[in-house]
């Protein structure tokens, strides 16, 4: 374990004990008793616990698939499009080299000393379908695990919460290093990658098109981009004719923040429950009925996919967990050396002034406590997104960690291309009156966050 993965469990114990330290039996006077300070039993056992759930949750994020299995590899056979008919599967398969080039990611610590050294020397064929296989065989591809059978071919694939909310850090070569777990896979071209899939008619019977236009639509949506409402409501592009799908989302910096989602469909652990149920097509319990609105979600309603029940349920055992490693996910910190600190300070004041930034990008969790949703024309944006959620909102995002995931843009669907563009957006809608130093300085605080 590393140092900082130590420090960061030492730090998750601390936040729980310090959460639960006022809760006991009551005193003499009728209050409740304070914590014991002396490495009491009950503290050994609270710091036990968050110890386990951190592993735990860590496990579930990495590396369980909740069943989705079922659905990647025996209905779609993805699999057999990453395998290659030379390996068991059908067409040209998917080398390293292309799996790379899609967005997908090694975790470096996963692959033996003697593979590490092969590879640095050229002597590992990255452009082999049969090394993507291997490499699945050594559980070493972020967010996919291979299964296979007794004769060690490839017979089936799931995905993890890790595909979409992890990176790595390019320690070992571009693609390949240790994982950064809770970071946005803006690399990551998940549209492209499901369109492989050798059979698409589950889709197209579930939108009503035929498996062509299916393909379409998932490879419009483009690196780092999900569309995670298409199976609820259908919806497959904007009125102007763009992809309708939004940018994935990082999953760190959410210790105190509500709403988790680019629209606030609920807390982190209803978006988890739904995720793991109905986007990646686990096998588990999820109820909400909000979903049962067939003008809204009308594919949602014909489905009943506000109402799942699996058995057994491999999804709700885990949540606990799952929800306690993702708040102890910290947002990176700014590199010093990308913002210039004095203009940055000058940045702060205006953030929290002129500007009026703070009234709802609350420090030090920069959103709202409590519930941090807007209406489309109080932050001057159109109404689609939000009208594709139960609110008809936006959550106001938590700015932490702005750096890490600023690869293909700004706001939900990524439609201002830099932190410049943000700020004279509200510039001209809030009629602020920056000058254009301001608005600089403002960009370089927005930047060291």
């Amino acid at each position: 374990m590393s140092k900082c993965e130590q420090v960061r469990r030492r730090v998750a114990a601390g936040v729980l004990v310090v959460m639960l330290g006022g809760v006991g039996c009551g005193g003499d006077d009728g209050h409740p008793s304070a914590a014991p300070r002396d490495g009491s039993d009950f503290d050994r056992a609270v710091r036990a616990h968050a110890d386990d759930l951190f592993e735990s949750g860590r496990e579930t994020f990495r590396f369980d698939t909740f069943g989705d299995e079922v659905f990647w590899g025996d209905t779609l056979r993805l699999h057999e499009a990453i395998a290659g008919a030379d390996n068991g599967g059908v067409g040209p398969g998917v080398s390293p080299n292309q799996a790379l080039a899609l967005g997908l990611k090694v975790d470096v610590d996963a692959l033996p000393d003697d593979l590490r050294a092969a590879i640095a020397a050229g002597e590992v064929d990255l452009d082999s379908p049969a090394t993507t296989v291997a490499l699945l065989q050594l559980d070493s591809v972020v967010g996919v695990t291979g299964f296979f059978d007794e004769a060690g071919r490839l017979s089936s694939m799931g995905t993890q919460c890790a595909l979409c909310h992890s990176t790595v850090d390019d320690s070992f070569a571009p693609g390949i290093g240790r994982r950064l777990d809770g970071w946005a896979s803006r690399d990551l071209d998940v549209g492209s990658i499901i369109a492989s899939a050798p059979d698409l008619s589950v889709l197209s019977s579930l939108l009503g098109v035929d498996v062509d236009t299916v393909r379409a639509v998932l490879r419009s949506w483009g690196p780092g981009k999900f569309d995670a409402s298409l199976l609820l409501d259908g919806k497959a592009f904007r009125p102007d004719g763009s992809p309708a799908a939004t940018l994935i989302p990082p999953a760190y910096g959410l210790a105190g923040v509500n709403l988790h989602t680019w629209t606030g469909w609920g807390s982190v652990t209803h978006w988890n429950a739904l995720v793991a149920n109905l986007e990646m097509q686990g096998q588990g319990t999820f109820y909400d009925p909000r979903l049962d609105d067939a003008e809204r979600f009308p594919i949602a309603a014909r489905t009943g996919a506000g109402h799942v029940r699996s058995s057994p349920d491999l999804v709700t055992p885990k949540l606990a967990a799952l929800h306690f490693y993702q708040l102890a996910l910290p947002a990176p910190e700014a590199d010093p050396d990308t913002f210039d600190q004095t203009a940055a300070e000058r940045g702060q004041q205006i953030f929290a002034g002129r500007a009026k930034c703070a009234d709802c990008h609350v420090p030090p969790i920069f959103t709202e406590p409590g519930w941090n949703l807007h209406l489309p024309e109080e932050i001057g944006i159109d109404d689609f997104q939000a009208k594709r959620s139960p609110d008809g909102r936006y959550r106001t995002a938590p700015l932490r960690g702005l750096s890490a995931h600023s690869k293909g843009g700004f706001y939900h669907d990524g439609r201002f291309p830099s932190l410049a563009a943000v700020v004279d957006h509200y510039d001209e809608f809030l009629q602020l009156g920056l000058t254009s130093g301001e608005k600089s300085d403002l960009v370089e605080y927005l930047r060291s966050l």
